[in-house]
């Protein structure tokens, strides 16, 4: 074979093709794009009808990539319904609560947590959670540790308030005790109104009520926490 003439171009060389999973800058960007698609899914579906193949279809994500990260679709169920709670967490952690007097600030603190909480996306998913939990138990994970989460946030603030004020002298808020009234806080002020909207009660008639509800939980709260046998 002859040399190629000088005056003839050498055809260039094509860059490789990088395979394999994305920069990291771009990594949380399909993770948001996996999550935001098997939540959609899973509240159409069911999970056991969804399918990797359609979360991956409208995640525009391969499904090699979807398992590397999640294994399973209860993997993959879990970290929406983490994702969910750390949400959840963050909003309300963004917005401290107000008010002069700490009765102000308790029901600052529950209405808000409770503001974030009844809204349709987080309803409906709970409800999912509660429905697929008999037949893969270890969904109520999810659900405890969303319930963490929101109880480690009530923690600080309630830590917080402790350190002000008369309410230094409340057994309740002593720190020996202060995880069990958490969860006092969290079951007057939050449960109650969380649970009539996941068994079905209509949202919009539930959330005009999150204020006086909140008032007068929060005023039998405070009783609660000054009386002296409370532990």
């Amino acid at each position: 074979m002859g040399r190629i003439p000088a005056t003839e171009k050498r055809p260039r060389k094509r860059p490789a093709v990088r395979i394999g999973r994305p920069p990291r800058e771009l990594a949380g960007e399909v993770d948001d794009r996996i999550l935001d698609a098997a939540r959609r899914i899973f509240l159409e579906r069911g999970l056991a009808g969804a399918s990797i193949d359609e979360i991956a279809r409208l995640a525009r994500a391969g499904k090699p990539s979807i398992y590397a990260r999640f294994p399973t679709k209860e993997a993959l169920f879990t970290a929406v319904g983490m994702r969910n709670a750390a949400n959840i967490r963050a909003r309300f952690e963004s917005q401290l609560p107000t008010g002069g007097t700490i009765e102000e600030r308790l029901v600052s603190l529950g209405t808000n947590i409770l503001e974030r909480l009844l809204v349709s996306e987080v309803i409906d998913f709970m409800r999912l959670a509660v429905a697929e939990a008999r037949r893969f138990p270890d969904l109520a994970n999810v659900g405890r540790m969303a319930r963490d989460r929101a109880a480690q946030a009530v923690t600080q603030v309630l830590s917080e308030v402790a350190h002000s004020g008369e309410i230094r002298k409340f057994p309740a808020f002593a720190p020996e005790y202060l995880a069990t009234t958490t969860r006092f806080f969290m079951d007057l002020v939050v449960v109650r109104l969380l649970m009539r909207a996941v068994f079905g009660e209509d949202l919009k008639l539930l959330r005009s009520e999150i204020h006086p509800h909140v008032a007068r939980s929060v005023v039998f709260f405070l009783a609660a926490c000054r009386h002296t046998g409370v532990k």
